[in-house]
């Protein structure tokens, strides 16, 4: 066996080698790209020349090797998983610990971190998880899904701020729009972005805008809108008004454009999602709608031996609880270490089970009747929904209401 501790930086690496019993083989500083990989490889290659083929740089076991590396992406970590060694993405944090338990000074280098990975995969190896074997169709899936939920994130950050400015000089626009991000909102507030010119705006103007935005009953909205946006206010003096307005123009301009990145690439996700062979299975959960369907695959993966049990896929979700238990004092809580998006998809898609799904709305019933909360209720309904959704795939079968839920209704029928 031979141990990796691999400290990585945007344009270098730090590595360390290590054999079974914690001597160092090797230390050096790589670049990045494709150089850094092949000197990596020789490196490997001659620490282990008794079983492999030092002189070709060729390894006759691949598997043997074991590295360490602070992220579970880019084509660095693809490179080393291409090789056929065992890669293990290790939270900076567990590492930060490991430091600890062997040193209390505060002391810490990129070669101390590289021998610390080395060495921590060395010895609590067995206790960590290697990189999963996701498909590449399942790895542009996640990329996609990560980035159209964060151009929504930011979309909202960008209407928080224009909330922000037009309550300092326009308060008015705010009674008139119940959704700054919405169409009509952003082509009215982009043609009349202070109190003057949005006096002026006409009534066609107005429809105009609403029509674009496929919004109904027109007429009478328009007439609200323009009554709205007409009601007198305290003001700031103009030069300030002007600023203000300059400053709404480009949000505008920022949120209009964001929205447009956000429907394309919705619908290459959409496209990408409809071609994965689990596509069916997830549509068919109760809750998960075409874009909350890709998310869950996402952060779930596609790696048929990832998840050993129902279990270890509630675990990764978060939704299952976590006990503490010392002596005669015992806790049971929520989970707070957890990958957001994985916990706010799986959140959303309990909310929308409840509305679709009998057998959900019960179970949550039964749970509000015996004094839970609502969020608690909601996550033990999420449990059990990912529960249900690993058995799916497990079985490769769609998502059955009375199959889910049998348990439950065999109780409600006694």
């Amino acid at each position: 066996m031979l141990f990796v501790g691999d400290d990585w930086a945007e344009d270098h690496h730090d590595v360390e080698l290590q054999d079974a019993t914690g001597r160092r083989l090797a230390r050096a500083r790589l670049p990045e790209g494709l150089a850094g990989v092949a000197r990596l490889h020789e490196l490997i290659a001659t620490a282990l020349p008794e079983h492999d083929d030092a002189a070709s740089g060729e390894l006759g076991d691949p598997g043997r090797v074991w590295v360490g590396i602070e992220t579970d992406r880019g084509p660095w970590v693809q490179a080393l998983v291409a090789a056929g060694y065992r890669v293990f993405p290790i939270n900076p944090r567990q590492v930060a610990r490991y430091r600890e338990r062997h040193g209390n000074a505060g002391g810490k280098s990129d070669v101390g971190d590289a021998h610390a990975l080395a060495d921590m995969l060395r010895t609590d190896g067995h206790q960590l998880r290697a990189i999963s074997g996701d498909s590449p169709l399942a790895a542009g899936v996640k990329v996609m899904a990560r980035a159209h939920q964060t151009l929504i994130w930011e979309r909202a950050r960008h209407a928080l701020r224009l909330r922000a400015g037009l309550r300092e000089y326009f308060p008015a626009a705010l009674e008139a729009f119940d959704e700054l991000a919405a169409t009509d909102a952003l082509e009215l507030l982009g043609k009349a972005p202070d109190p003057t010119s949005a006096a002026r705006l006409t009534r066609p103007q107005i429809e105009a805008a609403l029509r674009h935005a496929h919004r109904h009953g027109v007429k009478d909205k328009a007439v609200a809108l323009q009554t709205a946006l007409r009601t007198p206010g305290l003001t700031q003096p103009a030069a300030v008004v002007a600023a203000f307005a300059a400053v709404t123009r480009a949000l505008v301009a920022v949120i209009a454009a964001v929205n447009t990145q956000v429907a394309v690439l919705e619908r290459s996700l959409r496209e990408a999602f409809d071609t994965h062979p689990e596509a069916e299975i997830y549509r068919s959960q109760p809750g998960l709608g075409p874009v909350l369907a890709t998310r869950v695959l996402a952060e779930f993966g596609d790696d048929p031996e990832r998840y050993a049990d129902a279990r270890a896929r509630k675990n990764y979700a978060a939704t299952s609880p976590i006990t503490r238990q010392s002596g005669k004092k015992k806790t049971v809580a929520a989970r707070f270490v957890h990958n957001d998006r994985l916990v706010d998809a799986v959140a959303r898609q309990a909310q929308g089970a409840l509305v679709v799904s009998p057998g959900a709305r019960r179970y949550y019933d039964e749970l509000r009747a015996r004094g839970v909360g609502h969020f608690a209720a909601l996550r033990q309904l999420a449990n059990r929904l990912v529960g249900i959704l690993h058995g799916c795939l497990k079985t490769g079968t769609r998502y059955d209401e009375q199959i889910a839920w049998h348990h439950r209704h065999r109780a409600a029928a006694a």
